[in-house]
């Protein structure tokens, strides 16, 4: 279960700033999958990285018992000058995976499909091979929730059925959050919605209803 009370987020600049989030408020069931859905700009990465404690709110609350993962992809963090292998062992240390070591070894350099670049520097990979790298990282940790941002949009079309299965794969064991302009992986993969709009966070049961709530506000 995740319940986030009263949450604002803006970021300062020399102008101020707006807020990104106002006052949201809504509670994630345990076991639910969610798509986050908005506009460009409308806090949908602000969110994910506050749910994953990458960010601190200005004000309110997230208050939950599950183990969320960072956001799924995510490329930040690596050390250029250290091979793939090394970059995993760095990171299992840091997130307790001492003693599963050679199993998060080998799951990342097996499903990201980068061969002997496995064993060279970060800096000569490219942006495809550190997301490859980074989305099989993410995925051989065991989570209660996963976060998704447009991780599925990585790679060829091959990696991407792939990153669907290993998704779907955890559906019932876990439960995602997901941001994707695939409409056609967030209804395969999530039950709920939630709406992002004018800084407020509305929260739909089904999916669907979230969609359809955020064509009418394009159409308008």
């Amino acid at each position: 279960m995740i319940e986030v009370r009263n949450l604002y987020k803006r970021y300062h600049g020399p102008f101020g700033g707006d807020w990104v989030l106002k006052d949201v408020n809504f509670v994630i069931p345990q076991g639910v999958s969610v798509g986050l859905i908005g506009r460009n700009g409308a806090g949908k990465s602000t969110l994910l990285k506050l749910l994953a404690r990458m960010d601190a709110p200005d004000r309110g609350e997230i208050i939950t018992n599950s183990k969320i993962s960072w956001p799924i992809g995510l490329k930040g963090g690596f050390q250029g000058s250290m091979t793939g292998r090394q970059n995993v062992k760095f990171v299992a240390r840091i997130h307790g995976g001492e003693d599963r070591m050679q199993h998060i070894i080998d799951y990342v350099e097996d499903f990201a499909e980068i061969g002997k670049a496995f064993d060279q520097p970060m800096k000569t990979y490219s942006s495809g091979m550190r997301s490859r790298l980074a989305f099989g990282l993410s995925l051989a940790f065991d989570f209660d929730v996963y976060i998704s941002d447009e991780a599925t949009a990585v790679g060829d079309t091959a990696f991407k059925k792939k990153a669907k299965k290993a998704f779907r794969s955890r559906i019932g064991k876990s439960s995602l959050i997901m941001v994707s302009h695939s409409v056609g992986i967030l209804q395969d993969l999530c039950q709920a919605g939630i709406w992002l709009h004018q800084g407020q966070a509305i929260w739909f049961d089904k999916l669907d209803d979230a969609l359809s709530a955020y064509n009418e506000s394009i159409d308008k």
